[in-house]
């Protein structure tokens, strides 16, 4: 919940402090994002020690964690759906497919980088 009226360090501090609850949230409720995270303990020191330069270790890094932000993502939006959406309607189906869609398509998108870039290392 955000506090109206701060600025500078108290902002910050409190925003942290926000985004902190939503990890532990995530953590907690979401299998997929454990699932995930645990994928992102694996595969990130692997990127920096496979890296043949910064780029290739940023590309692969940064594609692991695009996958967690978008199950975060997709996540929120499961649970805005499901609080305000009991009954079955066509758009909570909608808006929590697309959702999913979107996570599909970030790990997709990791998919492609890390096989170019370990295509590219050993040169398979």
């Amino acid at each position: 919940m955000a506090d109206s009226g701060n600025t500078g360090l108290t902002r910050i501090i409190k925003a942290t402090g926000y985004s902190w609850q939503g990890l532990k949230a995530a953590y907690k409720n979401e299998a997929a994002f454990r699932q995930e995270l645990l994928l992102a303990v694996v595969l990130i020191p692997l990127a920096i020690w496979l890296a043949d330069n910064v780029i290739q270790m940023a590309l692969m890094i940064s594609s692991v964690i695009l996958v967690l932000i978008v199950e975060i993502l997709n996540s929120a939006i499961e649970a805005v759906v499901d609080r305000f959406g009991g009954e079955l309607h066509e758009l909570s189906g909608r808006a929590k497919d697309m959702a999913s869609a979107a996570v599909f398509f970030a790990l997709i998108y990791m998919l492609v980088i890390w096989g170019l870039m370990l295509w590219q290392i050993f040169r398979l």
